[in-house]
């Protein structure tokens, strides 16, 4: 089956290539193997404010699944800007 990995969220990448894979099973663990270097690489994206996403479709570009990754400030832990939490209303 060919499979298509698009990174969506904080960045968009389509692909526009495509990988030929044997199984659906096989393109789950690709799209880990995926998403896990790329934050391996680049980790400032888990704390962009957006989610990182790798959407695997299949040629007719129909989503097979989604492996989204993202983080999340602790409530108690203020940060600067703070990311996914709701700014009090004074």
């Amino acid at each position: 089956m060919l499979c298509f990995f698009n990174l969506a969220g904080a960045v968009y990448d389509p692909d526009v290539v495509g990988l030929e894979l044997p199984t659906l099973e096989a393109a789950r663990l690709e799209a880990a193997r995926y998403i896990g270097e790329l934050i391996r690489f680049k980790p400032d994206l888990v704390w962009a404010g957006e989610e990182v996403r790798v959407e695997v479709t299949d040629e007719r570009q129909l989503v097979l699944f989604t492996i989204a990754v993202f983080g999340v400030d602790a409530p108690a832990l203020p940060a600067e800007p703070p990311s996914f939490r709701p700014v009090p209303q004074v």
